[in-house]
């Protein structure tokens, strides 16, 4: 396994290069590196830290009292101060010229705008993910995403071990480095319990927290099926407007995803049923739905990194029917299907349902992906579609 040390978080040229143009707001869930990545920063760039969390830096931003020798200001967790937007717009026009900005938050920072002016024009915004194959092992990524498919990077180092640590422990860093099973798992208990009582409880007004904190224990056991919030309403005993204003809440602080479907309605394809999966996807006991889980978190990781740092819009979905077809992901470039991704735990043929599709709908990419397993192949093209069953891992390793 890698040394922590030795991990390069991929954004980190990125967003120095954007923060000689732009403030620049970089999201992601809490103890995924945010705060790491921006120390580095300060160390290089000569900089200075205010956590809205300490009451010390609190009253240094409320005083507007931020020191002025320096080239960088970091803002940890500003948007819980209510007037977040207001203060930065003032302090970006006024120094933006002098001082280079970075404001980290595990929220979506778009959501917690708390009515305030407009930064239009003024940022660039950043999502810092959990750690992915790619990452762990140092491999360069190109920015040609046409290549991804074409699986450049499929025939390097041995990745099985670094894909059995990453499915096993999940990849927020710290339960990832401490390889460790009982770590791991006091850590996972600890997050759950902060994240709803402390991150979610400063932003939002939840009466029923306790209720609230019994939905994200039992949102892993819907992963890989189709969500049901009137099933969940049933399990807590709580009307459809909280469960649905729970997981929403859940999505803003980074906690889950959903993924909405595709597929033309001559195919008689589901339109609204939305799949949930966990950013900690080591949440979810059940292997198959675990490893379904990590691979929608890599595709999601490219779905961000291409908009963020190309501009370019990817979608991800799943396909499925009334009739009971399904195929786990849909890559959608410029809404039209790209590549179709099926998740196996073992090595197999071409799934049937995967062929229905490709029979029906123009995909130019499909890939079938196996965790256990070495079988590596290309099938004959289905309507043009070019097919390959592989390993996990020599797909996830083109991935950024």
């Amino acid at each position: 396994m890698p040394e922590k040390s030795t991990i390069y978080r991929r954004i980190d040229s990125i967003i120095r290069q954007d923060l000689e143009k732009k403030m620049v707001l970089l999201a992601g869930p809490r103890q995924c590196g945010k705060t790491t990545l921006a120390k580095n920063l300060l160390k290089d760039l000569e900089g200075k830290y205010y956590n809205w969390d300490s009451d010390q830096h609190r009253k240094l931003i409320l005083a507007n009292n931020i020191d002025h020798n320096s080239k960088l200001w970091v803002f940890d967790e500003l948007h819980k101060y209510k007037y977040w937007r207001n203060w930065l717009k003032g302090n970006f026009d006024l120094y933006g010229q002098e001082h280079s900005i970075l404001v980290t938050g595990s929220a979506k920072l778009d959501y917690y705008n708390r009515g305030g002016d407009s930064l239009q024009g003024r940022y660039f915004l950043h999502r810092l993910h959990p750690l992915t194959l790619s990452e762990i092992l140092g491999i360069n990524i190109s920015d040609n995403f046409e290549e991804i498919p074409l699986l450049a990077n499929c025939h390097g180092s041995c990745t099985k071990s670094a894909l059995q640590d990453l499915l096993s422990f999940g990849g927020f860093p710290e339960p990832f480095f401490s390889a460790s099973q009982k770590e791991a798992q006091r850590w996972r208990l600890a997050y759950g319990s902060r994240l709803v009582r402390e991150d979610i409880r400063d932003l939002e007004l939840i009466r029923e927290i306790d209720k609230m904190e019994l939905l994200y224990d039992h949102l892993p056991l819907t992963v890989g099926s189709v969500l049901s919030i009137n099933s969940l309403r049933e399990d807590l005993q709580v009307n459809h407007f909280s469960v649905k204003r729970w997981i929403e809440i859940f999505e803003k602080n980074y906690a889950c995803f959903r993924i909405p479907p595709f597929g033309p309605s001559k195919l008689k394809a589901v339109k609204k049923e939305q799949k949930l999966y966990f950013w900690d996807w080591a949440l979810v006991k059940n292997e198959s739905a675990r490893l379904e889980n990590m691979v929608a978190f890599h595709l999601l990781r490219f779905v961000h990194w291409a908009l963020d740092t190309q501009g370019e819009k990817y979608e991800l979905r799943y396909f499925r029917n009334t009739v009971g077809h399904e195929v786990d992901f849909i890559l959608l470039k410029n809404k039209k299907p790209w590549m179709a991704i099926e998740v196996k735990l073992s090595a197999g043929e071409l799934d049937s349902n995967l062929k229905y599709l490709l029979e029906r709908v123009k995909i130019p990419y499909a890939f079938q992906v196996h965790l256990n397993g070495d079988m590596f192949r290309s099938l004959p093209d289905i309507n043009g579609s070019k097919i390959k069953i592989l390993p996990v891992d020599k797909f996830l390793i083109n991935l950024p």
